[in-house]
């Protein structure tokens, strides 16, 4: 399982990129630098770059806030469709006993 990282660590980690991206001659280079300063992959350092730059609007994308609200919704529709799969096996064995003939 990946390693949370606290969202102040996260916001430390890309003011210390900021400052060191005009130091170097590409992106890439300043984001391994970096990572490999604290400790964490230049994978993780370059998703928390690109979704701080969809976030402020800089580039295109779905911002986490969306992406928060959508994962919530899909785990919300998931919970509906399971309570409507036993409503409608509960409606089905309530019919099937009033088809039951009763016997006296």
């Amino acid at each position: 399982m990946p390693r949370q990282y606290p969202p102040e660590f996260r916001q430390r980690a890309l003011r210390l990129l900021e400052e060191a991206l005009p130091d170097y001659e590409s992106e890439f280079e300043a984001i391994r630098q970096v990572a490999t300063k604290l400790g964490v992959s230049t994978e993780a350092l370059r998703k928390w770059r690109r979704a701080s730059e969809i976030d402020s609007g800089a580039r295109p994308g779905m911002t986490s806030v969306e992406h928060a609200e959508l994962k919530r919704l899909k785990k919300e529709n998931a919970e509906l469709r399971r309570a409507n799969e036993i409503l409608k096996a509960a409606s089905a064995f309530f019919a099937a006993e009033l088809d039951r003939p009763t016997t006296r």
